[in-house]
């Protein structure tokens, strides 16, 4: 990865609707040229998606609730049946196996905190959690999809 590979990412994670052509004039780059670049991105792995982010507000999901669940449960099979019910909840937007006295955090988004009630009961209802204590976000002070790329390796 080199200057212009990461010149490529901080615009294409800042509006990846940008033409080639614009972000190839913007880098100084020809157009082929940073065409290939964004390909070998993509095909690395680099680039994992393109996405279109919603507004939550809009959508009627404005309020974010944190759940931490404990769980005694750390078998294989547990694992397996915890990350499929997950996985089948919408309103369940990240989830994170944590260390420490938590074993995994949820960021759950819904419309009101009836909404959030409904999901709770769904997550008591999968055998083997032992608690799960939530907090409703008051304020997004900081919210991005971008990632540092300030570590990237240069060399390549």
């Amino acid at each position: 990865m080199d200057k212009f590979d990461r010149a490529i990412l901080d615009i294409l994670q800042t509006d990846c609707t940008r033409s080639v052509a614009d972000i190839a004039e913007r880098i100084g780059l020809g157009s082929t040229a940073c065409w290939r670049r964004i390909q070998k991105l993509e095909e690395s792995g680099i680039i994992d998606r393109r996405v279109a982010l919603l507004n939550p507000q809009q959508l009627n999901v404005s309020v974010s609730v944190f759940a931490a669940i404990r769980t005694n449960q750390h078998n294989a099979a547990w694992l397996e049946k915890f990350h499929a019910a997950v996985g089948e909840l919408p309103e369940v937007v990240e989830c994170y196996r944590m260390a420490g006295d938590t074993d995994y955090m949820l960021r759950i988004v819904v419309a009101d905190i009836a909404g959030y009630d409904a999901v709770y009961k769904q997550l008591i209802s999968i055998p083997g959690i032992s608690d799960v204590s939530s907090s409703f976000a008051m304020e997004q002070i900081k919210f991005t999809t971008g990632l540092p790329l300030q570590y990237a390796s240069f060399g390549g």
